[in-house]
């Protein structure tokens, strides 16, 4: 689910939406996009905000908020650029203890873990106290806003249906004996995912402060679990030489998910590769391998897939774009349906 826009996107369309993802953040992300807040879990929001925002400051006691900070949460999180916005975070995290539900609370959470993530996340300089004061409430206010304008789509001005959106976290490996596709008539008809990309180390559940160094702050302010390391997000080591783990994770993925889709239904995918010319054809390999035939004919494409539809990944860190154009740079769409 990433962060939750294919989600969203589905329930404006009034479509029947189940959002899957092995990171608990993303499922946290998703699920806060999708709860509708009452007219007073939104007016507390508003009154948090305007009492928080402006108290929060680098002179709070340690010991007002020890019961915050997890250790195992915070690696890296005393570097120079990183522990002065830890000690505002910490506090920002306990005062949301003062919203009354579970839903504004998350909805504080998530408005948060957004600030922190542009304060700190492969950012070059120093962020202050009164611009991290500032991006907050500006952030509170803009997500209580979409999140008004999203609950007034004609298709969810009524309200959700009880089975229109479904969020499970978990190895997509075994979704096809998710409860939710028991039923024939359950399975999908669609299929939308950015799978992990052969070759290509991204940090799904880290952010990267003071220099590249990696923290796992996020799940400490979004609460959830972590604990696993980048090759469990990555489908493998992307040392290994060659990637076999990989394609074997991949496979027995797009099998499963070939299971919880009905006959003639579509999966549209965005990926890239550290190596295109090799990887490509054993990911279509595996595409056929697990079910799927592509949807553009072959004598319809040249022979070097020019004519697939390629993109350049938008909004690369610094260090990233450093590097200039390579292979991993560029995404690609496949669009695939299930074979007859």
């Amino acid at each position: 689910m990433g962060g939750g826009t294919t989600v969203v996107e589905a329930l404006r369309a009034g479509r029947r939406i189940v959002g899957n993802d092995l990171n608990a953040l993303a499922v946290f992300v998703a699920r806060v996009k999708t709860t509708r807040l009452s007219d007073a879990e939104v007016a507390a929001v508003e009154a948090w905000s305007g009492r928080t925002v402006g108290q929060m400051g680098y002179r709070l006691a340690r010991q007002a908020v020890a019961s915050m900070l997890d250790d195992r949460r915070l690696k890296n999180m005393d570097l120079p650029r990183a522990r002065f916005i830890k000690k505002i975070v910490a506090g920002a995290i306990k005062a949301v203890g003062e919203l009354p539900t579970q839903a504004s609370q998350d909805f504080a959470r998530c408005a948060i873990l957004r600030t922190a993530q542009w304060a700190l996340d492969g950012r070059e300089t120093h962020t202050s106290l009164g611009e991290f004061r500032e991006k907050l409430a500006w952030h509170l206010t803009e997500m209580l806003r979409t999140s008004a304008d999203f609950w007034q789509e004609p298709n969810l001005a009524n309200g959700l249906r009880g089975d229109a959106c479904t969020l499970c976290q978990g190895d997509a490996a075994g979704l096809a004996e998710a409860p939710v596709f028991a039923n024939p008539e359950s399975k999908a008809s669609l299929v939308v995912t950015s799978p992990p990309y052969p070759g290509v180390h991204v940090l799904y559940h880290r952010w990267q402060v003071d220099g590249r160094r990696e923290t796992p702050a996020p799940y400490w302010i979004a609460n959830c679990n972590d604990g696993q390391g980048a090759s469990f997000y990555n489908f493998g080591d992307r040392h290994e030489e060659d990637l076999t783990t990989y394609f074997e994770s991949s496979l027995r993925t797009l099998r499963s998910i070939r299971r919880a889709m009905k006959d003639g239904a579509y999966i549209v995918q965005m990926v890239a590769f550290s190596d295109p010319d090799t990887q490509l054809p054993r990911y279509l390999d595996n595409m056929q391998d697990a079910g799927f035939v592509e949807a553009i004919a072959t004598h319809q494409r040249a022979a070097n897939g020019a004519d697939r539809i390629w993109r350049t990944v938008p909004g690369r860190r610094w260090y990233a774009v450093l590097k200039g154009d390579i292979a991993a740079s560029r995404e690609v769409v496949l669009v695939h349906r299930v074979a007859d």
